[in-house]
């Protein structure tokens, strides 16, 4: 029997040698270890807004949303705070437990954070998870997002420290490690991954989980996103990703945060049902549910419980409330939806 043991000292070597491993001995390795910590058949199921679109000043070479390239995306100030609730309750209502909100901000301004507390506090009172994204923070509005009840703050670091020049120039490694040290300082749980698919090397998927894994604490989840080529951007024309080597990295990160929630992220639209049923089995236990992700798309949420479905697997509930009546409730609800094709009708 694989037994697991949370490390926060892994070498690269280690993480190099669990990448050359032969593919099913990888696979079940990892699959045990997930084993140990979750249901391997319950998977997270979480919802993205984009709250803010557009003219980000970073210049992230994959990301449709800075300004610095031209991609025919529509600019959107900040949405207003009651479209933003109105949004979380559709999100519950179709089985999501964790409602994301994401701005195109290098920080977030003082003009803006009063409304973007309000919309913490307002999704939390559904009493969904509040996860946000927003770009580097100051202590302050770190603690005042806390205050606020903001569950998880997503932060990725995106690739490795040795490949980060090439992607960002905006932004340092270091500013992002600081804001995760503040995020983590003000009691708050912590989401960041990173991308495959813009240039780098085994070597730099190595360096970017070692970064992640070598925290003080694990992040509680980890996002492992495929790139989404945009015409537009500078990596609009990088080769894709083979789907065994995407299996590989979910694989290698669940073993190495045996208790994170691994989220099969981006680019999930490019993915045939088998490759995700691979990715489930590889770990990944969490996804992002509905129609866009920002401003890419994501599989539609009948199509989610279709596939669920065939593979036996229902959502996790929220931990604080998965009592035996809550959960029958939830699938229940659930199974009432799909067979009233009530998903169909919610993505319209």
């Amino acid at each position: 029997m694989i037994v697991s043991v949370t490390r926060h000292d892994w070498t690269p070597a280690e993480v190099l040698a669990l990448f050359k491993l032969p593919f099913n001995d990888l696979l079940f390795q990892a699959q045990s270890v997930h084993r140990q910590y979750f249901d391997p058949n319950r998977v997270q199921v979480s919802t993205l807004l984009s709250i803010k679109t557009g003219a980000c000043p970073e210049d992230c070479k994959y990301c449709p949303q800075s300004g610095h390239y031209n991609t025919g995306l529509d600019k959107e100030k900040l949405m207003e705070v009651e479209k933003v609730l109105k949004a979380a309750a559709d999100a519950k209502a179709i089985g999501s437990t964790r409602f994301c909100m994401g701005a195109a901000w290098k920080h977030p301004s003082a003009k803006d954070m009063p409304y973007v507390l309000k919309m913490v506090e307002g999704v939390k009172a559904l009493g969904l998870e509040t996860c946000m994204t927003l770009g580097k923070l100051t202590q302050e509005q770190t603690e005042a997002l806390a205050h606020a009840g903001l569950d998880y703050y997503n932060h990725n670091l995106d690739t490795s420290p040795e490949f980060y020049g090439n992607i960002i120039t905006t932004r340092t490694y270091s500013e992002r490690l600081q804001t995760l040290a503040y995020v983590r300082d003000a009691g708050m749980k912590i989401c960041s991954g990173g991308i495959l698919g813009m240039g780098e090397s085994v070597e730099d998927r190595a360096g970017l989980l070692i970064q992640l894994a070598n925290l003080p604490e694990h992040p509680e989840s980890v996002p492992i996103n495929m790139l989404v080529k945009v015409e537009g951007t500078p990596l609009a024309n990088e080769d894709d990703v083979d789907p065994f080597d995407f299996i590989r990295m979910l694989a290698v990160a669940r073993i190495m945060m045996p208790q994170s929630h691994v989220r099969l992220s981006a680019g999930r639209e490019q993915m045939n049902e088998q490759m995700q049923a691979l990715a489930f089995l590889a770990g990944a236990n969490s996804i992002f549910y509905g129609e866009k992700l920002l401003t890419t798309g994501n599989p539609q949420a009948d199509k989610d419980m279709r596939l669920f479905a065939r593979l036996g697997i229902q959502p996790e509930a929220r931990e604080e409330h998965a009592d035996e009546v809550h959960q029958a409730a939830i699938e229940q609800a659930l199974i009432e939806q799909r067979d009233n094709q009530l998903f169909v009708n919610a993505a319209v």
